[in-house]
């Protein structure tokens, strides 16, 4: 199904009616093969992004990704949920492969992977995790629920629907999954046909696959990937970017690597950390641009009582900044963090403190150097034409080293002081 994902994304979004391509053409990317034995293992993920506009005119990247299954022999529970965890949690959308049906076991399994979600809900009002479509393939009841989306919604209702006379386990399952995720879908798939399935030599040919399952395939990848469908990956209410999404990613990798399963709660506290650590970084970066275009490498000294005052100002800035920023795991939880970025601005300033104090010390030999050794030039020829006779030019030497010797000493009062800084940078770069 992936690589079906691959041709409609390749071929601009569906921008052609024919995105299948030809219909003796293999189908190509992910690499898979037919039969009963897995192929996936871990987590693939396409190596090129797909840039797409939305509607609003919102560039955002799609990028597959490709998991083992739920349910693969190989692996013990704890690999599995991790594996389905760490997906879901990267993941705008989700999709659970089935066959034939959904099962009460599917259910089950389906809260045991997202139990950090369960947990989650405990500490924040927000559902953690964001979109999952079931999709059931070999459908083989189109009489009770039509194929599509139509049927697979009436099935997802029926299947999740809670009764009086459920038992409470049964429906603690249903509260659970419905409180886990944004929305929850589900799409009915006909059997692709005998060729596809009894066929060792099947290679994803349009041509070997029956007519309704290509029919029913043309709705389903639109559905997921055209532009007005596509959801925009979100973690603690707030889309992230490619940048962001990385380094989420690689918080949660950490919690995975023990030797044990970690305790979904962990899992909150690591994407907690990953969200306050990105509002720490996001509001360093806004103090260090402004410092820059203060006191940077390009500025001249600036008087350092001037420069505390611009400090303290930019800081309370920066504390407010990320007081606003909205972040996961409560103010209590990030008050380490506000207490760090505090500790951060003052250690940045440190630096951009010695930095100015460098440029009052290193550029006295500088720009005053060129116009002292200049000055001391123009009053030797002045005076050795004035010896030779030769008044016009000594005169002319003279005045000009007069005026040198006023902007040199201007210059080193200027640079002193620390006040006119523009004017030093202009005598500088003359």
């Amino acid at each position: 199904m992936l690589n079906f994902f691959l041709r409609y994304l390749q071929s601009g979004c569906g921008t052609t009616d024919d995105w299948l391509g030809s219909t003796d053409t293999p189908l190509k990317g992910f690499s898979w093969r037919g039969g009963s034995e897995r192929d996936t293992t871990g987590i693939l993920m396409w190596s090129e992004p797909f840039v797409i506009k939305l509607d609003d005119g919102q560039e955002v990247a799609i990028v597959l990704m490709d998991t083992q299954g739920a349910f693969d022999s190989e692996y013990t529970v704890r690999d599995s949920a991790t594996v389905f965890a760490l997906s879901t949690m990267t993941s705008s959308i989700q999709v659970f492969n089935l066959m034939h049906n959904l099962q009460e076991d599917n259910l089950q399994v389906l809260e045991i992977f997202t139990e950090y979600g369960r947990l989650a809900l405990e500490a924040t009002d927000e559902k953690p995790f964001q979109k999952l479509l079931f999709l059931i393939r070999d459908w083989s009841f189109p009489y009770e629920h039509p194929y599509g989306l139509t049927g697979g919604q009436s099935l997802l209702e029926k299947k999740l629907a809670i009764k009086d006379n459920q038992p409470t386990q049964l429906q603690r399952v249903r509260r659970h999954i419905r409180s886990c995720f944004s929305d929850i879908g589900c799409y009915l798939m006909p059997h692709p046909g005998n060729k596809v399935s009894t066929n060792p030599r099947f290679d994803g040919r349009v041509a070997d696959i029956d007519s309704e399952f290509v029919d029913y395939l043309k709705t389903f990848v639109p559905l997921m990937l055209d532009p007005k469908n596509v959801v925009v990956k979100e973690i603690g209410g707030r889309q992230v970017t490619g940048k962001q999404l990385m380094e989420y990613f690689k918080v949660y990798i950490n919690v995975f690597a023990g030797e044990t399963m970690p305790e979904p709660k962990s899992m909150l506290e690591a994407t907690a950390e990953a969200n306050n650590l990105t509002a720490v970084a996001t509001v360093k970066d806004t103090y260090v641009a402004s410092m820059e275009d203060i006191c940077g490498g390009e500025r001249p000294f600036i008087n350092p009582k001037t420069l505390e005052t611009r400090h303290q100002e930019l800081r309370a800035e920066a504390m407010d900044l990320f007081d606003k920023i909205p972040k996961m795991g409560g103010r209590e939880f990030s008050e380490s963090y506000r207490e760090q970025l505090v500790m951060e601005l003052d250690q940045t300033f440190e630096h951009f403190e010695a930095q100015n104090k460098s440029k009052n010390m290193f550029n006295i030999f500088g720009t005053p150097m060129v116009l002292l050794v200049a000055c001391v030039v123009l009053f030797i020829v002045s005076r050795f034409c004035e010896i030779l006779g030769l008044s016009p030019i000594a005169n002319l030497a003279f005045i000009v080293g007069t005026v040198d010797l006023g902007v040199l000493i201007t210059y080193l009062f200027f640079r002193y002081s620390g006040n006119y800084p523009d004017v030093i940078l202009f005598i500088d770069f003359y």
